[in-house]
């Protein structure tokens, strides 16, 4: 199976000591988000978690401790975009990070690290053409350190709304071109582009639209096949294979305007205040009302090897 660790939080960034210590001990407890009282376990053994999945924004804090995920398959999603302290307030700076991005990257190899430069917004300082000229140069900066990067704009959420009230939709014109353009950009460093939830309207460029967090994605990563269940599409036409996260909401410091995950920033104070790194959950400790199911796991390897063995 996948355990990802990035879809409502950076994990790597802010609770590093609390994931290794989930590591040591070999499992970990996860609130369902929308139910609080139930709890799932995940044991995190090599046996049953075939690959283990990033999101961040800062790997840093990781890089240090690789050798405690010796034996686990991994991924990592690392976004790097041009925005400053007024869009990403807390993110470090983009050299930090792509200096960091390599580092992983040897460690792990191209495969299994991949680029994402999103949400793509546009101000009247991050303007399209101040976009097509970062992401060039950033493309420099990360050739032969990863084979893909993955776009997407702005979406629109209400936390969005509320929290980035100047935030405008990308208009389609303006899609068209920046992915063209990007597509361009990237090949001519041997990076191929993905779009995120974007649907096929940038494959005329060349621009790789079949989803981001895929099976194959993973395989890539891992060298093998998997025969993963069939997991429902979602509303938006998402192709990528979410399946167990354990991470929570509003539990993300990087503060970025454009996040869907946190509620807003009081949120964050209060649930990071009810962090322990020595706590099986990310935030708080397990209550008597609360009920806690063993999670249904096993490894989906087949034994074949993935067609990246040979490329």
């Amino acid at each position: 199976m996948i355990i990802q660790t990035g879809l409502r939080t950076d994990i790597p960034a802010f609770y590093a000591p609390w994931f290794l210590n989930r590591l040591a001990e070999g499992f970990v407890l996860v609130r369902n988000p929308y139910n609080p009282q139930q709890i799932t376990r995940y044991r995190l053994a090599p046996d049953v978690v075939d690959c283990i999945g990033f999101c961040t924004k800062n790997p840093a804090p990781m890089l240090p401790h690789m050798d405690k995920l010796a034996g686990f398959g991994q991924h990592w999603f690392v976004t790097i975009t041009p925005y400053g302290a007024d869009i990403e307030p807390h993110v470090p700076p983009r050299e930090q990070v792509m200096a960091d991005f390599c580092r992983l990257s040897v460690i792990l190899g191209p495969h299994a690290v991949t680029w994402r430069y999103d949400p793509i917004l546009l101000t009247d300082v991050y303007t399209a053409e101040r976009h097509l000229a970062d992401f060039s140069a950033m493309c420099a900066a990360l050739e032969g350190a990863t084979d893909t990067c993955v776009i997407s704009f702005i979406d629109l959420y209400e936390k969005v709304k509320r929290n980035f009230p100047e935030a405008r939709s990308v208009p389609h014109d303006a899609r068209l071109l920046l992915g063209s353009e990007m597509a361009a950009a990237a090949a001519k460093h041997g990076i191929r582009l993905q779009s995120c939830c974007e649907g096929n309207e940038l494959a005329p460029f060349g621009v790789d639209c079949s989803g981001c967090m895929t099976l194959s994605t993973y395989e890539k990563a891992l060298g093998c096949s998997l025969n993963a269940p069939r997991l429902p599409k979602s509303s938006r036409g998402c192709l990528c294979h979410l399946s167990a996260d354990i991470g929570a909401y509003n539990t993300c410091a990087h503060g970025c305007r454009y996040c869907y995950a946190n509620y807003n920033e009081e949120s964050v104070r209060r649930a990071m205040a009810q962090h322990n790194p020595c706590s099986p959950l990310l935030t708080g400790w397990v209550q008597p009302q609360d009920t806690i199911r063993q999670a249904n796991q096993e490894s989906w390897r087949n034994g074949q090897l993935h067609l990246s063995e040979f490329f």
